[in-house]
C-alpha cells in the first residue's frame, strides 16, 4: 500500500438553509481530521440559502484556517453547488458530503485508507436506511431498478453523493459538458476503480429534509433522461402495436360488413378510441418536450453556477 500523508484531501459541503446543523457538522469534521496526517481543506458551498447559513460559515471560516466558503449569486440546487465545490477544490482526492450528518464523517478514514490502496473511487453503500421514510426507501428502490433497467450506465444501488474521487477521476469529471447535471449518473459514467464502504444511515440531526415529493420526482425525471433514450424509443413500439390492433380492427370490420351488412355506428366505442388515442399521443408529446426542453437548455450554453463572492 503507497500511503501519502502529503495528499491534500478536499472536503465538498452544499448547504442550503441549514443554520441549525453546520456548527455540529463542523465539530464531526474536526473530530475526525484531527486524528488523521493528511492535510484537509473543507469547501462549504452556500446554495442560496434564506436564512443565517452564510452568517455562520463566515464565522467558521474564521474559527478554522483550513475552510474556504464559496457563496452562489443564487439557489441552483445541489449538483450546481457540487459542481462548483469540484471544480475550485484543490486537493489530489475529493469527498463530497452532506452537512445533515445522515452520512457518518467517520468513513472518510476508510475511504482514504481504500485510496491508498489503489483505488480512484470509493463509494459509501447505505446498508440499512430505516432512518428513511417508508416512501422515500420505496422510490428509491424503484427509481434505481428502473434506471438499471432502461440505461446501460448503472448507478449502484442505495449509493449517493458520499464518496472519495482521486483527481483523475475529478478531470474526467470536468470534461463533462452538459449543463444539467445529473451527478449520481455522471459520477457513474466516469467509470474508474471502484471500491464500496458499507455504512448504516443516521437520521437527520438537525433541520429539514429540502427535497419534497415533487423535487425528487423531477430529479428522477433528470435521471432518466440523462442517461436514457429508452423513452423515446419505446413510443415506436406503441405506435406500431397500436397501428397492428387499427390493422385487425379494420380488417375484422370490413369482412363484418361484407357478410352481415352495416351494423348502425357505435359513438360510445367511436368516443372511447379517439380519447385512449389521444392520450397516447399526449404522453409521446410530453416525452418528447422533456427531451427537446433539454436539448434548449444545453443549447444556450449557460454556466451551471455563478460565484457571488469566495471567502
Amino acid at each position: 500500500m503507497n500511503v501519502d500523508n502529503t495528499a491534500l484531501i478536499s472536503i465538498i459541503a452544499p448547504c442550503y438553509n441549514e443554520e441549525a446543523v453546520v456548527h455540529h457538522f463542523m465539530e464531526e469534521i474536526e473530530r475526525v481530521i484531527t486524528t488523521m496526517e493528511n492535510p484537509f481543506e473543507l469547501i462549504f458551498i452556500n446554495d442560496g440559502s434564506s436564512d443565517n447559513t452564510l452568517k455562520k460559515l463566515i464565522t467558521l471560516k474564521k474559527r478554522y484556517d483550513y475552510i474556504r466558503v464559496l457563496n452562489l449569486s443564487r439557489n441552483f440546487g445541489k449538483e450546481a453547488a457540487m459542481t462548483a465545490g469540484i471544480d475550485y477544490a484543490k486537493g489530489d482526492a475529493l469527498i463530497p458530503i452532506d452537512v445533515d450528518l445522515q452520512d457518518p464523517p467517520e468513513l472518510i478514514k476508510e475511504f482514504v485508507i481504500k485510496w491508498n490502496e489503489g483505488f480512484d473511487v470509493v463509494l459509501a453503500k447505505r446498508v440499512d436506511r430505516s432512518s428513511d421514510t417508508k416512501a422515500k426507501r420505496k422510490s428509491a428502490e424503484l427509481f434505481y431498478k428502473f434506471h438499471n433497467k432502461i440505461s446501460h450506465v448503472k448507478i449502484p444501488n442505495n449509493v449517493g453523493d458520499y464518496r472519495l474521487m482521486s483527481r483523475k477521476v475529478v478531470k474526467a469529471i470536468q470534461s463533462l459538458p452538459e449543463n444539467q447535471r445529473f451527478m449520481k449518473g455522471i459520477f457513474a459514467w466516469v467509470g474508474f476503480n471502484t471500491a464500496t464502504v458499507e455504512y448504516v444511515r443516521d437520521p437527520r440531526l438537525a433541520g429539514e429534509t429540502n427535497f419534497n415529493g415533487w423535487k425528487l420526482w423531477n430529479f428522477a425525471l433528470e435521471g432518466i433522461t440523462s442517461f436514457s433514450t429508452v423513452p423515446l424509443r419505446v413510443w415506436l413500439y406503441v405506435g406500431f402495436v397500436i397501428a397492428f390492433i387499427a390493422l385487425i380492427f379494420g380488417s375484422w370490420i370490413i369482412l363484418k360488413t361484407l357478410i352481415y351488412g352495416i351494423d348502425a355506428p357505435g359513438y360510445a366505442s367511436m368516443t372511447t378510441i379517439v380519447l385512449f388515442l389521444g392520450g397516447i399521443q399526449l404522453m409521446g408529446i410530453g416525452i418528447l418536450g422533456e427531451y427537446i426542453g433539454r436539448l434548449y437548455i444545453e443549447a444556450k450554453r449557460r454556466p451551471v453556477y455563478i460565484i457571488d463572492e469566495e471567502y
